[in-house]
């Protein structure tokens, strides 16, 4: 029988915006080393094995987080008991086959790597994230690697372009690693985690965020200053550019937990939808 409930349940924990957006980085990582569009199988398997790689590790991280969440989430599917665990894995499982299969239509290396950053994200939601900034970094290299996978996909991972723009994800999605861990500081506390709001504060930590915003958009104007985009890019970034500082301000300034999740997930999602125009305007233009 058809449950609406558990099927958004399901949706809920696998978080699809943060599955999409790695989809999508791995999509413009081989237009970046390509300099032009890739073949329709190309963007296919390699938005397919960003967006279930991505969405098995989300679902790991709610499985691992299920006690925690009790206290800083506690409507999540998992911790509110919509979504049983057993179920999770299930999901899971499903996620990282349908991933895996994808990855055989790639390359080896491709298999390889997909192997490898899964056990990463087993790891990292496992114990890692438990290490403070340590996690941290562990996680935002992993993302940041959806875009060198894009130069993988099409046999040239190590490109200046791909590179760069990988550097920037890396720097974004530290910078909202930290903003939600400052978030997370009451249920951290009964983990015992090492994160850097546990350390230094939940409002210094989200200075440290903010910087690193700021730091992704003074990189993100590289790629014009060496000839990677043209002016379509600069639009299109500029605008990004501009409504991250806009969410990177309202965080800072945040006066509850639940405001600031608010704005994290409005800075991600700001982010997300960049990425999307820089890829639609290199279809059009």
């Amino acid at each position: 029988m058809f449950n609406y409930k558990k099927i958004k349940g399901l949706i809920e924990l696998l978080r699809p915006e943060l599955p999409f957006a790695a989809g999508v980085c791995v999509i413009i990582g081989e237009i970046i080393t390509l300099g032009d569009l890739p073949s329709t199988s190309e963007m296919f398997f390699g938005f397919i094995f960003g967006f279930f790689l991505s969405g098995s590790a989300m679902i790991l991280n709610d499985y691992f987080d299920i006690e925690v969440d009790k206290i800083n989430a506690p409507n999540r599917p998992l911790s509110s008991g919509l979504i049983s665990p057993r179920e999770a894995v299930g999901f899971t499982i499903m996620m990282t086959l349908i991933g895996l299969a994808a990855s055989f239509f790639i390359n080896r290396l491709a298999v390889l790597v997909y192997i490898v950053f899964w056990i990463i994200a087993f790891l990292y939601n496992w114990k890692m994230k438990e290490k403070g900034l340590l996690g941290n970094l562990f996680v935002s290299f992993s993302v940041a690697f959806t875009i060198i996978f894009g130069g993988i996909v099409v046999g040239d991972p190590w490109n200046i372009g791909v590179v760069i723009f990988g550097t920037m994800v890396l720097l974004f999605n530290l910078g909202e690693e930290i903003a939600a861990d400052a978030m997370d500081l009451e249920g951290d506390k009964k983990r015992g985690t090492g994160s850097i709001a546990m350390v230094v504060g939940r409002m210094k930590a989200l200075y440290i965020s903010f910087s690193l915003f700021s730091l992704f958009i003074m990189l993100s104007f590289l790629p014009l200053v060496l000839g990677v985009f043209g002016m379509s890019y600069l639009i299109i970034i500029s605008l990004t550019d501009i409504v991250i500082l806009l969410w990177g301000l309202k965080l800072l300034k945040s006066k509850t937990i639940e405001k600031g999740r608010v704005y994290i997930r409005r800075l991600y999602l700001s982010a997300v939808l960049g990425l999307v125009l820089i890829i639609i305007s290199m279809i059009v233009i």
